[in-house]
């Protein structure tokens, strides 16, 4: 079995304090924080940990995290994130690229960012007992 790309925790972790920046991250710039290059084979290992780590934030109702990285040309989430429900779960209906999709992913990472930036940080997450 291949060794994974990163625990999740650590993904996570960083995908967190750029939401708390209120920035976005690039693919390859979240490789790199992670010790990697950018690679194709690389990025799709990443996207199935961004996956896992949007399933775990929903069972917390946290926002959606994976939105916050995006391509580097565009600032728009790869076609991954869209095929993997994306927009879809919130009822966007319109092009993965352009102005309205610039706009709809510019309104999710506003909530993420302002979730983020809450004083949500000095809770502890459900179930931490």
């Amino acid at each position: 079995m291949a060794e994974p790309l990163a625990d999740p925790d650590e993904v996570r972790a960083h995908l967190v304090a750029a939401a708390r920046s209120g920035v976005a991250l690039s693919y390859g710039e979240l490789l790199e924080h992670l010790g990697y290059a950018f690679s194709r084979p690389k990025m799709r290992q990443l996207c199935a940990i961004l996956g896992e780590i949007d399933r775990v934030a929903a069972e917390r109702g946290e926002p959606e995290l994976a939105v916050l990285v995006v391509r580097r040309s565009d600032g728009l989430p790869g076609q991954g994130w869209w095929l993997a429900g994306g927009g879809r779960e919130r009822g966007y209906e319109g092009p993965w690229d352009g102005p309205e999709a610039a706009r709809f992913i510019a309104a999710m990472q506003a909530e993420t960012f302002a979730f983020w930036q809450s004083d949500y940080d000095t809770q502890a997450p459900p179930g931490a007992d």
